[in-house]
């Protein structure tokens, strides 16, 4: 293919943390141009996260690769007009700062809007621009807390948080899928939607089958570890070596042949407390009895090769130490390579990616790597410096990836 879908694209993001970060490094990956701006000095706090990738945030590597970043002071007139030059040529703006600051600096949508009709303009917020929860802060952990995702989490007696950033992922996901309709959208009428996204919003969208369940049904669904409420069997079971395996019987069918060629019990499956999905959901502590039993005289290899002949999904429980040396990820060639100042980094591939590309990602930015050549294409001197007499006009330079 002669380019990358989104080649042409100039995103500008004030972004930090994982939100909007998210987006905009999937845009990145798929060709965008994409120019960070960070404080000065300290940059995106997601720098300090933590120093595990060689001294790197594994969080910043993470969410950063083949972006530009620009150190500017946007309060100060310098940083000012370097914004309103680098938006005058954007095609999107994102960012995730509060709907309050957002309209004390001018940047919300809705004056964007007015000042750039051309531009795609959009923001990830705790709650959204209205409603009375508008300016209340939010975080991921806070989100999953509000929205009532940590009580279907964890055992019958503890609540537990979902162990990423699952709120920020999902936001983020929002807004990469809302600013690609966003760009076919003006590409085929010339009109510029905003694309604001709220943490809240968007984990209340994933959580609409039990938050239905509930609303419907009148009864939650209960916290059950590795078992899912509505489905048995179903979870993680421990063979005769230790091993954890997780199944998943789905239907009837299934069930038929997890009986005959699993457990070598054909006679459960005409059992009257087990020959329909609510039945064996109704007896699911008898049931999971009688399959940990069963499991708990096999080893793995035996149960693995009697799932599969039965046709009955399963998989390993493994560790997050075990996800990386996966032989999936290595068989599908997933592992890309990235450079960074500390060398060399395996970064993954996203999950779609044109045919016949180059997975040329580019770097992972060092802070204000790319302030001077930004400036120069823009035709200013040093913005990010609050001193207004350091603007002076200088020789345009073509854009870079």
């Amino acid at each position: 293919m002669t380019g990358l879908p989104l080649s042409g694209v100039t995103v500008v993001a004030m972004e930090q943390a994982v939100a909007v970060p998210f987006a905009t490094r999937q845009l990145a990956d798929l060709g965008a141009r994409v120019i960070k701006i960070e404080r000065p000095e300290s940059g995106d706090f997601a720098r300090g996260y933590d120093d595990k990738v060689r001294g790197l945030s594994s969080a910043f590597v993470w969410l950063n690769r083949g972006k530009e970043s620009i150190e500017l002071d946007i309060k100060s007139s310098a940083g000012k007009r370097a914004l309103a030059a680098l938006l005058e040529r954007a095609d999107v703006f994102l960012h995730n700062i509060s709907p309050s600051a957002a309209r004390r600096q001018g940047v919300d949508s809705q004056t964007l809007a007015a000042a750039y009709p051309n531009l795609i303009c959009g923001s990830v917020s705790g709650y959204g621009s209205t409603g009375p929860l508008a300016e209340v802060k939010a975080y991921d952990l806070l989100i999953q807390g509000e929205t009532g995702l940590m009580s279907l989490n964890g055992d019958e007696e503890n609540f537990a948080k979902v162990g990423i950033s699952v709120a920020d992922i999902a936001a983020g996901m929002y807004t990469f899928s809302g600013v690609l309709a966003a760009i076919h959208h003006r590409s085929r009428t010339g009109e510029a939607l905003p694309v604001d996204v709220s943490l809240f919003d968007s984990l209340t969208e994933w959580l609409s089958y039990p938050m239905y369940y509930t609303q419907y049904g009148g009864v939650p669904p209960r916290r059950m570890g590795t078992s899912h409420a509505t489905i048995a069997p179903y979870g993680g079971f421990t063979t005769a070596d230790g091993q954890r395996v997780l199944l998943a019987v789905q239907n009837d069918r299934e069930w038929k042949r997890f009986c005959r060629d699993v457990l070598e019990r054909s006679e459960l499956s005409d059992n009257p407390r087990f020959n329909s999905h609510s039945s064996r959901v109704d007896h699911r502590e008898e049931l999971d009895s009688i399959v940990a039993e069963r499991i708990s005289k096999l080893d793995l290899a035996t149960v693995e090769k009697r799932l599969e002949s039965a046709e009955v999904a399963f998989a390993r429980m493994n560790t997050i130490d075990q996800l990386h040396h996966h032989e999936q990820l290595r068989g599908r060639g997933r592992w890309v390579t990235t450079d960074s100042e500390v060398g060399p980094l395996n970064t993954l591939l996203p999950p779609w990616f044109p045919p016949g590309a180059l997975p040329e990602f580019g770097r992972i930015p060092t802070l204000g790597e790319h302030t001077d050549e930004v400036l120069a294409w823009l035709g200013l001197s040093d913005a990010s410096k609050r001193d207004e007499s350091t603007l002076s006009p200088a020789p345009a330079a073509a854009p870079t990836k």
